[in-house]
């Protein structure tokens, strides 16, 4: 009965603040996690993604800690540089060791 009001409140446009948290709550802990999985602190996290809620990206990253101290998992540092992927040319990808990389 009530996944019926779910469907009717998504049909009808009608606000669900616990949805609406829930996601918030998942999306911070998802670039919590991610942040510390790329080796990044936490004060950087916060600094990258501002909109995201502080506690939940907490949350997030100290769950990874957890996981990669137990699985004596290291760090997978980003290779992204930033702007690179929006100047590189269609159909190629370019990597910061590439000469033929745009400079920056």
């Amino acid at each position: 009965m009530t996944a019926g009001c779910d469907v009717l409140g998504e049909l009808l446009e009608i606000p669900n603040p616990a949805r609406e948290q829930a996601a918030k709550d998942a999306e911070g802990r998802a670039v919590g996690s991610a942040c510390r999985h790329a080796g990044r602190s936490l004060e950087d996290c916060y600094a990258l993604n501002p909109s995201s809620e502080k506690a939940a990206v907490f949350t997030g990253w100290r769950d990874m800690n957890d996981y990669m101290m137990e699985h004596k998992l290291d760090t997978v540092p980003s290779r992204l540089v930033p702007g690179a992927q929006q100047q590189a040319t269609p159909g190629t990808a370019a990597s910061p060791g590439d000469a033929t990389a745009p400079a920056q």
